[in-house]
């Protein structure tokens, strides 16, 4: 909505200006379908408690009364325009359980066209979309306007970089811990500015919110987009996220048609290179210290975090050292957990991930651990 507001306030203008030239305010609509999701206003107010979403969510509406309201007038004035309120969930999530079609249609004189679902949005993390079998990217605030005056986005043919998996990954191994292996893997190949498409048998044993996770991180290992091609599990999603029957009926018919369904057995496209991973071989990992390619092995976090204090942030004398907090009877150092969230932006709605830390929660709880007062949650 950072971006969104200033698009309607043009698409406004454009309205006030066709008045003035005597021509008909009215006209003045997005070309292609617009859904502004209301996600990045929120300020964390409150923390820890039962109430703290209501809460935050209560404050935020109080903070930006005049912005949504413009908004709604915005939603009812122009067709083509939706709008997502507050608390509902951060835009690339919403738009791959909610708003994301795969498979479009169009009716002008009678005759109904199908074709691809595609997207741009001002979120870098678009990406997300291509877990769904969707293309889609971030672009600028100029460009989203530009695409929905009905401007076409160019862009130079890119190279596609094939990704194989195969296998499956091994018990308590999370979508995380294959994300940063992956995000690793593809920084040290050098995909910026091109297509990564995951393919090989391995996608039969991923779930839709592990590929999701994956094409989410297409901004930090560098490349346009993450792609996942249509199968029986994008269906199975599609069904278990209350899409109509007649939607996912079109979308399987339509990828089988067009030759973009994946199933077992299927050929291998060409891809300009390729790299591959066997899933069983990824193991627990932590991100860092500065960046997700620099992942760390869960064995070797001890070791890496002196590393890095030396190398990284030159304070190796200082790894013991403890600060005193104003205005609390408690201290802080270096390696304090400060912040703790069930999940991020990159692994928003992923079952198995919340699962893992709600059963992690519950078996701290009963062997009588405490948040400690310096973390916020």
């Amino acid at each position: 909505d950072f971006t969104g507001v200033p698009a309607v306030v043009d698409l406004a203008a454009m309205r006030d200006a066709m008045a003035s030239l005597g021509g008909d305010p009215q006209k003045i609509n997005p070309l292609v379908p617009v859904d502004l999701v209301i996600d990045h206003s929120v300020i964390v107010d409150e923390f820890g408690t039962p109430m703290a979403f209501a809460r935050n969510v209560e404050l935020e509406y109080e903070r930006n009364e005049e912005r949504y309201k413009f908004l709604k007038w915005g939603q009812q004035a122009f067709r083509n325009f939706r709008v997502v309120p507050p608390g509902t969930g951060i835009c690339h999530q919403v738009n791959l359980e909610y708003l994301g079609q795969v498979v479009w249609t169009n009716t002008e004189d009678g005759e109904t066209t199908a074709y691809p679902d595609t997207c741009v949005g001002t979120d870098s993390h678009t990406t997300m979309i291509n877990g769904l079998g969707v293309l889609g990217w971030g672009v600028g605030g100029i460009e989203a306007e530009a695409a929905m005056l009905g401007q076409p986005v160019s862009m130079l043919l890119p190279e596609v970089i094939g990704f194989r998996l195969t296998g499956k990954l091994k018990e308590g191994v999370t979508a995380t811990d294959l994300v940063l292996t992956v995000t690793q893997m593809l920084r040290k190949k050098g995909v910026v500015g091109k297509f990564v498409e995951f393919f090989g048998p391995g996608l039969s044993n991923m779930t839709l919110a592990d590929r999701a996770t994956i094409g989410n991180m297409a901004p930090e290992y560098g490349a346009t987009c993450g792609f996942f091609p249509v199968d029986s599990e994008t269906i199975r999603y599609l069904t278990m996220s209350g899409r109509s029957e007649d939607r996912i009926a079109l979308v399987e018919a339509y990828a089988k048609a067009q030759g973009l369904w994946r199933e077992t057995g299927s050929a291998d496209p060409v891809f300009t290179d390729l790299l591959e991973l066997e899933l069983g071989s990824v193991v627990p990992s932590m991100a860092g210290p500065k960046r997700p390619e620099g992942r760390v092995a869960l064995e070797g976090i001890p070791e890496g975090f002196a590393k890095a204090m030396e190398t990284e942030y030159k304070k190796a004398a200082e790894i013991s050292k403890r600060y005193a907090v104003e205005g609390t009877d408690h201290d802080l150092g270096h390696g304090d957990v400060v912040i703790a969230a069930i999940t991020s932006c990159t692994n928003t709605s992923n079952p198995s991930v919340l699962i893992g830390a709600g059963l992690l929660a519950r078996n701290a709880n009963r062997l009588g651990l405490k948040q400690k007062p310096w973390v916020k949650t």
